[in-house]
């Protein structure tokens, strides 16, 4: 019998958040954001998914030649552009998009002979501090840039550090508007925050990542609130049930004392598993739909959870870690960490159960 851990990914629900995004900027064309192996559901899961998107926005040079060779002729946007010059005749024969974030990979842009024109997102850095041109060279970049040969279709981008904080993004939005006024181009601006709370953001571009799998982009809004659906439902088993006295200790460190007599179920998931180990005493969990919670400090293989409430549960009680009854984001702040954490956290050893799938040949929305 195989190990009772499993990750169900929903493709109804990834569908279903897509439509909620799309409503939310029915002018807009949406990209998807689908790195880090899609926010751990699987990129071409996800892709099946999300097909209906217009484009998908990855990481890495190997992931957009996945979603090509799988056969997905949608615009697929490199996050980070590329790293060297010898990516470029690659990123030209798959027809990706680069985003350009930095004054030398713009020199080894314009010094290129492309074969082909190639898309271009040019990122300026409104106040993220983290990747983009600098708002006082911004103009002069698109100078330079419209000048190239190679250049197909500019868009205009930024990134907002505070779209889901009171901060707001109009001290970015200011200083992105500043620096664009009055080029004819699209944009590109609304992650998955500033799309669900800042209108002025739903330009002609919009990219969102966290809220399709489910989670609410901000710590404030639970998914429920936004009729999000959890795309990932990490789901297990009791294999084991043990009983404490008052004054017993649990697990490695005895981090975990019963104050009273006290019934434990023993869960086949682990931080080998990718759940966070520093999730204490107190995360919330279900057992059988009924929530409880862990107990102590897990183990690689298992946790440790308190059923003494529960006298109906026993070993092979069905034990929801996240996801369907559970938010991600809820156990997520249990364990002082963030919902993406715990998705991209899954290891390789957790076996994926697909359903909702329709027909997987990949369909183009828009063929480069």
């Amino acid at each position: 019998m195989p190990r009772p851990l499993t990750a169900r990914i929903d493709h109804d629900a990834l569908r279903h958040n897509l439509a909620l995004a799309r409503g939310l900027a029915p002018h807009s064309r949406l990209m998807a954001v689908v790195k880090a192996d899609g926010y751990g559901h699987g990129l071409l899961r996800v892709a099946s998914a999300l097909r209906g998107a217009d484009a998908f926005a990855v990481l890495t040079l190997e992931d957009a030649v996945a979603l090509r060779d799988a056969g997905y002729r949608h615009p697929v946007l490199l996050l980070q552009g590329f790293y060297e010059s010898v990516e470029l005749p690659e990123i030209a024969a798959r027809g990706l998009t680069v985003v350009i974030h930095e004054a030398t990979q713009l020199d080894m842009l314009l010094a290129w002979k492309a074969p082909r024109p190639v898309d271009v997102h040019l990122k300026m850095n409104s106040g993220m501090n983290r990747l983009g041109l600098p708002p006082d060279q911004y103009r002069d970049a698109i100078t330079r840039l419209s000048a190239w040969p190679g250049l197909g279709q500019l868009t205009l981008m930024t990134h907002f550090a505070t779209a889901d904080e009171p901060a707001g993004i109009v001290w970015q939005m200011e200083r992105f508007e500043d620096a664009s006024r009055g080029i004819d181009a699209p944009r590109s601006l609304a992650n998955s925050a500033a799309l669900v709370r800042h209108e002025p953001a739903r330009s002609e571009w919009v990219r969102p990542g966290i809220m399709l799998y489910g989670v609410a982009p901000s710590v404030e809004t639970a998914a429920g609130d936004l009729d999000l659906r959890p795309a990932m439902t990490l789901s297990s088993r009791i294999i084991s049930v043990q009983q404490l006295a008052a004054g017993e200790r649990l697990g490695y460190g005895g981090t975990f004392t019963a104050d009273r007599p006290t019934r434990v179920g023993v869960v086949a998931c682990g931080y080998g598993d990718g759940y966070p180990r520093h999730a204490g005493t107190g995360t919330p969990i279900l057992v059988d739909g009924v929530r409880t919670r862990t107990l102590g400090r897990l183990s690689m293989d298992s946790l440790y959870v308190d059923i003494t409430a529960l006298p109906q549960a026993g070993v092979g009680a069905t034990v929801t870690l996240w996801g369907e009854g559970l938010p991600a984001q809820e156990v997520a702040s249990a364990a002082g960490t963030i919902a993406y954490q715990l998705l991209c956290g899954i290891t390789r050893r957790v076996p994926a159960v697909e359903v909702g799938v329709l027909d997987p040949a990949p369909r183009a929305s828009v063929v480069v």
